[in-house]
């Protein structure tokens, strides 16, 4: 192979990728690598942080503005590693949704569910929390921020109950389980 094509090859494979800050790991693969996404959660969970970066993604034809994370958390022993983002897997491979998912937490409290999610960039007016059975659709959307995620509840809520408060980008709902 010729220098020429060998330094092409290198540019190629540098496209779509995402430094982690702990290693760095290919957009084109990150849903195929499990294993390696596995170890870098693993790693992250020893520094106990999330991670988010954001930034231009190249080699799509255009400049595509995406997002992707994780958190996780190690409450009960086995980690969960839960993704955010608008960066989603499909049969041709991953994709920039124009809809962000925001990072969300859910704690199932004695008598009461609380859900925090990160919402930047929008106001408390612009959120829609919608509660059906046992899950909460949030949905925001200002200018270029959008955001929808369906939340899946540990139990059954009261929906009357509903209160919430955003404040700097983080929004908290709290509802009392049904007895």
């Amino acid at each position: 192979m010729s220098a020429e094509k060998k330094k092409e090859e290198a540019k190629k494979e540098g496209e779509g990728v995402i430094d982690f800050g702990i290693g760095k790991i290919s957009l084109g693969g990150i849903f195929k690598g499990l294993n390696e996404l596995i170890d870098t959660a693993q790693k992250v969970a020893e520094k106990g942080e999330a991670v988010r970066r954001e930034g231009v993604i190249k080699g799509a034809g255009k400049d595509i503005r995406g997002v992707y994370g994780f958190s996780i958390r190690t409450l009960g022993g086995k980690p969960i590693i839960e993704p955010f983002g608008n960066i989603k897997e499909s049969p041709e491979g991953p994709i920039v949704e124009e809809v962000r998912e925001p990072m969300v937490d859910v704690f199932d409290e004695k008598d009461h569910i609380l859900i925090i999610a990160e919402m930047p960039g929008v106001e408390k007016d612009d959120i829609n929390i919608d509660v059906k059975d046992e899950v909460v659709t949030l949905k925001a959307e200002r200018g270029q921020r959008k955001y929808k995620k369906d939340v899946p509840l540990p139990s059954s809520v009261n929906a009357a109950t509903l209160t919430s408060a955003y404040k700097n980008g983080i929004m908290e709902i709290k509802m009392e389980k049904r007895r």
